[in-house]
């Protein structure tokens, strides 16, 4: 029998602005209800960004997060997964203080340095911002790269997992990290289930193209072992297409408004919760089912909701 699903919801994020669709939620009392409903959609796990609740820009305060997390832990009995790549500008010292503070049962690790482009969605909403701030952030995409070093990676592994309980979940934009995760296998400072989310179709990362999805998950199966927990996430308008490939390969998925803004051809979705129902239509249709939190829980490892400090 196949494995059941695991379904992540990636609420908000970092790369979209206010201007792009009114549904990104970012005041806390519209992410919260937005979390818990995709968690009741079958969601096991809720991926969250932080961001200012006056005007949408992203934020790093621990107190954001903590709100966010202790407000859908008080209905759900979702995974929370709270970011460590934040937004590009964030120095590593602010993404991490999160994870210190709020010891998470899971977080994100990115792979690697890159160029994280948001920089062509500028002409699309010219003189339409919202905020002051949008355009200003999407072009300092141009030129400021998202930093995650070495040093910072291997901080992580050896300090911030025993510091915390907090698992890693390994974010990989292109061939280059699953080899680099593959190398902190071999020196031990990954153990076993290693959990690794696939992130398809970034400026700066690997294409969405079928070829790349099938090559990236035989690549992570080969260096990484059968029981690694691997996910395919799509950005933009491959969100779908790109899941559904990973479905079919036994792989997890992502979706949610952090890598897309709609549901369909021309249409916004107005809820996270959209996303996931759909995908589970469609994972019903080739007879797969979706993993529930406390199985997810025992798959990856994790520390139990009782052990986070929100």
């Amino acid at each position: 029998m196949p494995k059941k699903v695991v379904v992540t919801a990636a609420v908000t994020g970092a790369s979209f602005t206010p201007t792009m669709s009114p549904y990104i939620p970012y005041k806390p009392e519209h992410l919260i209800a937005d979390s818990i409903a995709a968690a009741q959609a079958g969601a096991a796990i809720i991926h969250i960004h932080g961001r200012d609740a006056h005007d949408g820009r992203p934020t790093s305060d621990p107190a954001v997060f903590r709100e966010y997390a202790a407000g859908i832990r008080a209905e759900t009995d979702a995974i929370i997964n709270m970011t460590t790549g934040g937004a590009t500008g964030q120095t590593i010292e602010e993404r991490l203080n999160v994870i210190r503070i709020c010891q998470p049962e899971l977080c994100s690790c990115n792979l690697g340095t890159m160029n994280y482009g948001g920089f062509p969605m500028i002409p699309k909403y010219a003189g339409k911002w919202q905020f002051d701030w949008e355009e200003a952030f999407l072009e300092s995409t141009r030129t400021e790269p998202f930093a995650s070093s070495f040093a910072d990676i291997e901080y992580m592994l050896k300090f911030l997992q025993n510091e915390t309980g907090t698992r890693m979940e390994f974010e990989a934009y292109d061939m280059g990290h699953l080899y680099t995760l593959a190398y902190y296998k071999q020196i031990g400072l990954v153990q076993s289930p290693i959990v690794v989310q696939m992130v398809i179709n970034t400026l700066g990362g690997i294409g969405p193209d079928v070829d790349n999805v099938v090559t990236m998950v035989r690549t992570a199966q080969r260096l990484l072992g059968d029981d690694a927990e691997i996910s395919v996430l799509g950005g933009g308008r491959y969100q779908f297409n790109l899941v559904t490939v990973g479905a079919l390969m036994g792989t997890n998925l992502r979706v949610g408004m952090e890598d897309n803004l709609y549901i369909g051809k021309g249409q916004l979705a107005q809820s996270n919760a959209e996303y996931v129902e759909k995908v589970k239509r469609i994972l019903g249709e080739f007879s797969l089912e979706l993993a529930t939190p406390a199985e997810t829980r025992a798959r990856y490892g994790l520390k139990g909701g009782d052990n986070v400090k929100f």
